[in-house]
């Protein structure tokens, strides 16, 4: 990415009436890249900075905090806070910490407004349906008990001491919004000092924060979702996080089975739509609940619910006729539209029939 030369600032100060004082320079701002695994996921940080020591130091800052809300959300790491949560005793409230019930109190909320289409209380019956792979004895009965112990009708939240009480064995389960809150740490660390412009793709959600010198934002392309090799909708983004949850790549089929990685929390059942679904929002943690909610709201509801909303959200999908995907269809809210009055669709005619890839979404350039 090239470098832009930043406009000169113009001296102010005067001296008993002498010549004003030249106008110091400002030092050009230089891309800095840098890829490490984190959260489990791989993480792409690209950052300004005068030089490339202090863009690795900002690179550095900004990787201890996405680590620092790993080491307090993750379900993988037996010691995190969200892991003592779930194993807490039932019926015994767990004190937590400031942040976590601060965030707590936000997830009870959109769990809430989105009518439980988001709810990150079904920690247990993810489990279930990984398991499938590897044991499918008891198949159904694991599921219903699964099913029975999820929920965040099963969690009570205290705000006066902020402590949680579990009321079955439920488990929490972050995939949805765990991004999302590491994100906004990184954006309020960066707001707080003033940070020269960056962007941070973490597992294909992107937050940026300003724009690349000479440039007018970062343009990003999503994958096409029957198609991870091909992008499909170019955007250019100005502020703020969009975050993109899909199905196609990470389902899995035991025989003849459809095992949905994107699971409806108010069925229990894997959810239907097998596009994929774009959430742009000033906050990363919206942003990421909401592409999941979307999700499993489907396109004709999802729309209509982000539209009297004024929600930005995109779905995209490759309707099936006789075992073929058809053209891709997009269908964006209002809001989208108009944030993203330049989007553009990049599919040809001659990439029908293409089969499907690998390739991770989304892609971004200044």
């Amino acid at each position: 990415m090239p470098a832009s030369v930043l406009p000169r600032l113009l001296a102010t100060a005067f001296l008993c009436g002498a010549s004003p004082l030249p106008a110091p320079a400002v030092p050009d701002l230089i891309p800095v890249r840098r890829q490490v695994v984190v959260m489990g996921t791989l993480c792409t940080l690209n950052v300004y900075a005068s030089d490339r020591a202090s863009g690795i130091d900002r690179c550095e800052d900004y990787l201890r905090l996405l680590e620092e809300t790993n080491r307090q959300l993750s379900t993988w790491e037996r010691e995190s806070e969200l892991s003592r949560l779930n194993r807490h005793p039932i019926g015994v409230p767990y004190q937590v910490t400031p942040s976590l019930c601060r965030l707590y109190g936000e997830l009870i909320l959109w769990n809430q407004w989105t009518d439980s289409a988001f709810d990150p209380a079904i920690g247990a019956l993810a489990n279930a349906y990984r398991s499938l792979s590897t044991d499918r004895s008891g198949l159904q009965e694991r599921l219903e008990r699964a099913r029975r112990s999820s929920g965040m009708r099963h969690l009570e939240f205290r705000r006066d001491d902020c402590s949680v009480v579990r009321r079955a064995e439920v488990l929490l389960d972050p995939g949805a919004f765990g991004k999302g809150e590491a994100l906004d740490r990184v954006r309020r660390l960066a707001g707080s000092r003033g940070d020269p412009p960056w962007l941070i793709d973490l597992g294909g959600q992107i937050m940026t924060w300003g724009t690349p010198p000479g440039q007018t934002g970062w343009q990003v392309e999503m994958a096409d979702p029957h198609r991870r090799k091909e992008a499909a909708l170019s955007v250019r983004v100005i502020g703020g996080s969009l975050a993109t949850s899909g199905g196609s790549e990470r389902d899995t089929r035991t025989g003849d089975r459809r095992v949905a990685h994107i699971l409806d929390p108010r069925t229990g059942t894997g959810a239907p739509f097998q596009g994929s679904v774009a959430v742009w929002h000033r906050r990363a943690l919206v942003a990421d609940i909401l592409s999941t909610a979307l999700y499993v709201m489907g396109p004709e509801s999802g729309l209509a619910w982000a539209e009297t909303r004024d929600l930005a959200a995109c779905f995209l999908d490759r309707p099936q006729f006789d075992g073929e995907r058809r053209k891709l269809r997009v269908r964006a809210t209002r809001a989208f539209r108009q944030r993203f009055s330049e989007m553009r669709i990049m599919e040809s005619p001659a990439s029908a029939g293409h089969s499907p890839g690998s390739r991770p979404s989304p892609r971004h350039e200044p």
